[in-house]
């Protein structure tokens, strides 16, 4: 295991944190930590972010590892097509009964 302070510039690797609340919802992003590998990320982001009992599961991935849609471009990649307004769930009813929508 690496520790940094060897110099004022030099930090671990940057992890991205997502839990799953309880079983059957999908995996949300809970927040970052620095860690010197796997194994130690995710133990600090067990310890960070589910020390109220609040997890069932909990992933970290490398913040390298994820690509992210330009911030800049947030018009002409999100936009939805001309005339295809079909697409939209807003023209959709929930149906009753339905958890977690």
């Amino acid at each position: 295991m690496t520790s940094p302070g060897v110099s004022p510039h030099e930090t671990w690797p940057l992890w991205e944190v997502f839990v799953r609340a309880s079983r059957g919802l999908s995996h949300v992003h809970a927040g970052s930590l620095h860690a010197p590998d796997a194994e130690l990320a995710l133990r600090n982001a067990r310890d960070l972010y589910t020390r109220r009992g609040e997890g069932t599961s909990v992933w970290v991935v490398p913040s390298d590892a994820i690509t992210t849609s330009d911030p800049d471009a947030k018009g002409a990649f999100f936009e939805s097509p001309a005339g295809k307004n079909y697409r939209h769930a807003s023209y959709y009813t929930a149906s009753e009964g339905v958890p977690h929508l």
